[in-house]
């Protein structure tokens, strides 16, 4: 156990028994539309606040999520959920109407892999069967409390990225589910693969000296390449062991800073081009003018509970690491000369 000093190996290699995954409207208009379960037409949502919409989006991913698992209320023993919001706000209002235990989680943008992480330490150790994990963010609840009110008509800079508007969900249980069929395009049927969490990496706080907060990117960026390469390192294998690794929110700068620090460290530029994807550079396209990308806890939570793993049941990925990013600032601390902390936690998914 000295050996491996950040990675958790899960004994028993809980199941994701089912996801959900939901897009605002600018995200339905980009190229994950046909992975996302649903897209809003109206970021309102029906609600009177975006606050309220953004709370509303992850209730209907964790009561969607119970719901594809053939699970009621009372068959789940806890919720592990996070957002951006002070006293996370979206997920605490959310637990409020699910009167189901609630664990709140704040990683920033690293949230649903921190969630994902702990769930399955709960669900591995028959601590609880059933435990769903999820996160959320909103572009306007984002910009409101981070940046300025959307009225006030603030200039981005060309490195700032685009808060997703977005949540996602998953049900993790350490037992086994019913096989569940789909039938492709052609009408032919096919069995769905089932989707296990195999170990974890908690990532360490990494600070760059980063100041400028439309650099987010920059911020995270070595968070990730430490965990990556701390993850092999403790696993013994090489970064091709994986058929795909994601970033969670690092936009099309920190990707490419991620690229070049890895290859300095010795990875093969050529696999990293093969393997290697940011699910901030995902989510939209270049012409929907989101400058460098995506970013926010549902850019990742939406991704990975809708395109990625929809991939792996398909059989399309077998083996994946998935790494939400995290930027550790507040909203007092750029006004006090602080740099930006960045964190970034690692998953190991495989299918049997």
């Amino acid at each position: 156990m000295a050996e491996r000093k950040q990675t958790l190996i899960f004994k028993n290699k809980p199941y994701i028994t089912s996801s959900y995954s939901m897009g605002g409207k600018k995200e339905g208009e980009g190229p994950m539309r046909k992975w996302f379960d649903r897209c809003l037409d109206d970021d309102m949502y029906g609600e009177k606040t975006w606050e309220k919409a953004e709370s509303k989006m992850l209730k209907t991913a964790m009561t969607e999520v119970m719901k594809r698992a053939g699970k009621s209320k009372e068959d789940v023993g806890a919720i592990l959920s996070g957002d951006l919001l002070n006293q996370l706000m979206s997920s605490s209002f959310m637990a409020r109407d699910m009167h189901i235990p609630f664990l709140g989680m704040y990683g920033a943008c690293s949230t649903m892999t921190e969630s994902l992480m702990l769930g399955s330490v709960l669900a591995d150790g028959r601590y609880s069967n059933n435990v769903i994990i999820g996160a959320s963010s909103h572009y306007c609840t984002a910009e409101r409390q981070f940046r300025m009110p959307l009225e006030h008509g603030n200039q981005r800079p060309p490195s700032a990225q685009w808060t997703a508007t977005a949540s996602g969900a998953m049900m993790l249980s350490y037992e086994n589910r019913d096989d569940k069929l789909e039938s492709d395009h052609k009408g032919n049927i096919k069995k769905l693969r089932k989707v296990r969490v195999e170990c974890g990496t908690i990532g360490k706080v990494i600070d760059a000296g980063i100041k400028d907060a439309n650099q987010m990117g920059s911020a995270m960026a070595p968070a990730a390449v430490d965990t990556i390469l701390n993850h092999l390192q403790d696993m013994k294998r090489p970064i091709d062991y994986y058929d795909a690794v994601f970033t969670g929110d690092l936009g099309f700068i920190g990707k490419s800073i991620v690229t070049d620090l890895l290859a300095d460290a010795g990875v093969d530029p050529k696999i990293l081009d093969r393997v290697y994807d940011d699910c901030g550079t995902m989510i939209y396209e270049r012409k929907q003018d989101v400058h460098s990308g995506g970013s926010g806890c549902g850019c990742s939570a939406s991704i990975f509970a809708g395109y990625v793993y929809k991939k792996m049941v398909r059989g399309e990925l077998s083996r994946v690491l998935i790494m939400s990013t995290g930027a550790l600032l507040s909203t007092i601390s750029p006004f006090q000369g602080e740099s930006i902390p960045g964190i970034a936690h690692a998953i190991s998914l495989e299918t049997e």
